[in-house]
């Protein structure tokens, strides 16, 4: 990939809470059509924004629940590929989703529990993902490419 030029950087701080999820995608939705980004890679990183918060929400603790969750979204249209990348930051326990063990895939519809696929999604729905802890912060970035405009 060549040298990225970030065309727009833009940060929202939101609080870990689950109404926050519409504010987010809402925020992330518009910027993104501001710019261009194609409606199909805008839905990609915006599945991976929901799931990435769900999880935060849901699983990384008091710490994760009393300091905001701030995002950051890079978007490069000046490059080939293209790309949009969002850092979603949170206070909560250090947790390495790359690391984690995916949920084995039910044999049977009865074997079948809900959740548990999430980080699974993120990893087939962005074309890359890293994660590290700095700060007392986990950051967690996900981007999407595209070569064309759509």
């Amino acid at each position: 990939m060549s040298l990225s030029v970030v065309n727009l950087a833009a940060e929202l701080s939101i609080r870990a809470d689950a109404r926050e999820l519409r504010r987010a995608s809402a925020w992330l939705k518009r910027t993104c059509l501001e710019h261009s980004v194609p409606l199909e890679e805008i839905s990609r990183i915006e599945l991976c924004l929901n799931e990435a918060l769900a999880n935060i929400i849901t699983h990384n603790g008091t710490n994760a629940l009393l300091l905001p969750i701030s995002l950051h979204l890079d978007i490069c249209t000046n490059q080939i590929p293209k790309a949009v990348t969002l850092i979603v930051s949170d206070s909560g326990a250090a947790f390495d989703p790359l690391a984690a063990p995916l949920k084995p895939r039910p044999k049977t519809l009865a074997e079948a529990e809900p959740g548990g696929l999430g980080l699974l999604m993120i990893q087939n729905l962005a074309d890359n993902v890293s994660y590290q802890y700095s700060d007392g912060r986990n950051q967690l970035t996900f981007s999407v490419y595209w070569k064309e405009d759509k």
